[in-house]
């Protein structure tokens, strides 16, 4: 098969509030079925209001769509490229309705995710049944988890050797940071046979990129946990770990690398260039937060590559060397117990 088998492709995202009145029914959305009080939600969306309401999510999702509608330009490809999210407007439901309404029957699904895992990788997956409940006549092919691309690799390399040659000099700390999962689901992550799946990729991914810039010496950290503070989630937590390395070895520079993250949205804005940066700072350090590399064109056609090797039927441990899961058709996830959400252990006392 070749790319032009298909209809068209779908960026699957998350969603985001683009003004005040729209943070707490996003937030709605998102927590549905956890009976979290408004008065709570309005405190979880504080980090919107502090910049006016809006996420910077959909507009950098946009950004990539226009990214990827040039590259299949260039390529001669005629694909076009719809836009749909799981908890706000665009909502996916109504970009697949236009899809069919559009005549179009075979899709591809770029989830804007590199990761395996419940949140990661089988959400997107049930997001796509929803889908095809919607509408039957469509069939989806997801395509697969890209933490290990030597694209993805070589994007988040260059820019964290840019950081290193500006803290040529300085004693420096290197953390690569991304979202926290509570313990339990990182266990079931992958399923029974291959627990911790995405722990182990942001590990490997963070290996990679270390590697390629010709970094020996760097930590993994977490951020942006939530919920109950009972429940064990992964650790440390990067402002904690930043503050204790103050203790320890006392750094002038911090660099952080957002490799959980493809762009700028709320988790980077807030909770490493606010709340990070503010700590590190208070401390007489320098916070040097790597850039993200989503809104790069080569990010761009590193997604329309993605594309290109699902419809030929190419492996991604052809590519990579890497063991990657996610290409799935039509919401069945990579294996029955893969990525299931696991039920959070509380704490022992």
């Amino acid at each position: 098969m070749a790319l032009n088998d298909y209809d068209a492709l779908l960026v699957l995202s998350f969603g985001g509030p683009e003004g005040e009145d729209e943070v707490i029914p996003f937030l709605e959305n998102v927590t549905r079925g956890r009976g979290i009080p408004r008065e709570r939600l309005a405190e979880v969306g504080e980090h919107y209001f502090h910049f006016g309401g809006v996420s910077p999510i959909t507009a950098q999702n946009r950004e990539i769509i226009a990214n990827l509608e040039a590259e299949l330009s260039a390529r001669g490809i005629d694909l076009p490229v719809y836009f749909g999210n799981r908890n706000w407007r665009p909502f996916a439901e109504d970009a697949a309705r236009q899809i069919a309404a559009d005549g179009h029957r075979r899709i591809l699904v770029f989830a804007t995710s590199a990761w395996g895992g419940y949140s990661a990788c089988r959400q997107y997956d049930e997001d796509i049944l929803r889908l095809r409940e919607a509408t039957p006549e469509l069939e989806f092919t997801k395509l697969w988890q890209f933490y290990g691309h030597p694209d993805f690799v070589r994007l988040n390399a260059t820019y964290l050797r840019e950081a290193l040659d500006r803290a040529a000099g300085e004693r420096t700390k290197v953390l690569f940071s991304a979202h926290s999962v509570p313990t339990a689901a990182d266990e079931a992550s992958g399923g029974p046979a291959d627990a911790h799946l995405y722990s182990r990729q942001v590990a490997e991914a963070s290996r990679l990129v270390a590697q390629e810039a010709g970094l020996g010496e760097y930590e993994v950290v977490w951020q942006s946990r939530s919920g109950n503070p009972a429940t064990p989630w992964l650790e440390p937590d990067v402002v904690d770990r930043a503050l204790e390395l103050h203790g320890e070895e006392n750094p002038e520079r911090i660099v952080c690398v957002p490799i959980g993250f493809i762009t700028d949205h709320m988790e980077v804005v807030w909770d490493l260039d606010t709340e990070l940066k503010e700590a590190v700072e208070e401390k007489g350090m320098t916070l040097d937060r790597v850039p993200t590399v989503g809104l790069t064109k080569d990010f761009a056609a590193m997604v329309v590559d993605l594309a290109e090797n699902v419809a030929q039927g190419t492996t991604p441990e052809t590519l990579s060397g890497v063991s990657v899961q996610g290409c799935t058709v039509n919401g069945a996830p990579c294996a029955a117990k893969c990525c299931a959400p696991a039920q959070p252990k509380p704490a022992s006392a």
